[in-house]
C-alpha cells in the first residue's frame, strides 16, 4: 500500500478572512487522491515534521507576522527541527500592506531551506471569488507537488 502523504494547513485568522481562505486551500488539496489534508489553528513544531508540505496561512497586523506563528517557527528554530526539503507556500489576508506571508514564505525558504511554492497568495481584506480560487488552485498544486516527490523517491 503506497503511503499517504500528508499535507498541514497551518492558519491563523481573527476576522474569518484568512480562514476562508484556508478553507479553499483544503478544497483544492483534497481534489488529489493519496495526500491527507489537515486544517489546523494551532500546531506543534513535531506536526510540521510529520507533514509533506506545509501552507501556512497568517493574516498581517501592524506589517507583521502573528505571535503564536512566530513562537512556534522560533520552538522549531532553537529545537533544531529538519524541514528542510519540504514543500511550503504561504497565504493571508491583509488590510494595507500585506508583508506577513512574505515574511512566513522567506523564513520557509531562507532559515528552514523549504522548497517554497511563491509568491505568496495575498486578498485584501475579504477574499473575493477570485481569491478563492486560486487558494484553491494552491492546494491542489502543493498536493500534486508532493505526490511527485514521493513518486520520484
Amino acid at each position: 500500500m503506497p503511503k499517504l502523504l500528508k499535507l498541514l494547513i497551518l492558519y491563523y485568522s481573527q476576522t474569518g478572512n484568512t480562514q476562508k481562505m484556508a478553507r479553499a486551500v483544503e478544497e483544492g488539496a483534497t481534489l488529489v487522491a493519496g495526500v491527507n489534508v489537515e486544517v489546523k489553528y494551532f500546531a506543534r513544531p513535531q506536526e510540521l515534521v510529520e507533514a509533506d508540505a506545509v501552507i501556512l496561512g497568517m493574516p498581517t497586523y501592524h506589517h507583521d507576522i502573528g505571535i503564536d506563528m512566530k513562537r512556534l517557527l522560533e520552538e522549531v528554530a532553537v529545537k533544531g527541527i529538519n524541514l528542510k526539503g519540504k514543500i511550503g507556500a504561504t497565504f493571508g489576508s491583509y488590510g494595507w500592506s500585506g508583508e506577513a506571508p512574505r515574511m512566513l514564505l522567506e523564513i520557509m525558504e531562507n532559515k528552514f531551506e523549504m522548497e517554497t511554492i511563491g509568491p505568496p497568495l495575498l486578498a485584501k481584506y475579504n477574499p473575493d471569488e477570485k481569491n478563492l480560487e486560486e487558494c484553491r488552485k494552491l492546494g491542489k498544486t502543493v498536493a500534486e507537488r508532493i505526490v511527485r516527490a514521493n513518486l520520484n523517491s
